[in-house]
């Protein structure tokens, strides 16, 4: 990396340090509490999407369900979301990061929205996670309303 890159690299790393966390809309503590209970209804999935990460903790993410915006994440939030049976599609930073979720009644399933740093902007990344590490992600943040 030049000389020149490592020192605009900087001053976007200290900027984005600095100008503080992003705000997003967020859920009462007992709507936290109970989407942490980790239960699918028999009939429905549930998809968590969550960003557990302070890195790039200014911006604001924004997240599509079947091509339908459902809010934007900031540095430690979720979203909690419950869906029919079927193939789903998560969206994240418009169509930078997509995932395709293949959704079983009473099923429940953990997307991490990974956050990955590009020269002059941040950008994420959609991954399917294990039940351990998705569970992880959720307990070390907070419920985000949706739209």
């Amino acid at each position: 990396m030049k000389v020149g890159n490592k020192v605009v690299l900087a001053a976007f790393v200290a900027m984005t340090f600095l100008s503080g966390c992003a705000s997003v809309p967020m859920a009462s503590k007992e709507m936290d509490a109970s989407a942490k209970q980790f239960t699918a209804p028999v009939d429905k999935s549930k998809i968590y999407v969550f960003r557990n990460e302070t890195l790039g903790a200014a911006l604001k993410m924004p997240v599509t369900l079947d091509g339908k915006a459902i809010g934007d994440t900031g540095s430690k939030t979720y979203f909690m979301l419950e869906v029919t049976p079927g193939t789903h599609v998560l969206t994240s930073q418009g169509n930078e990061s997509t995932l395709t979720v293949e959704a079983e009644a009473g099923k429940t399933y953990y997307v991490w929205q990974e956050v990955k740093m590009g020269m002059m902007s941040g950008g994420s990344k959609l991954q399917l996670v294990s039940e351990d590490k998705g569970q992880a992600g959720v307990k070390e943040s907070k419920l985000a309303v949706t739209k």
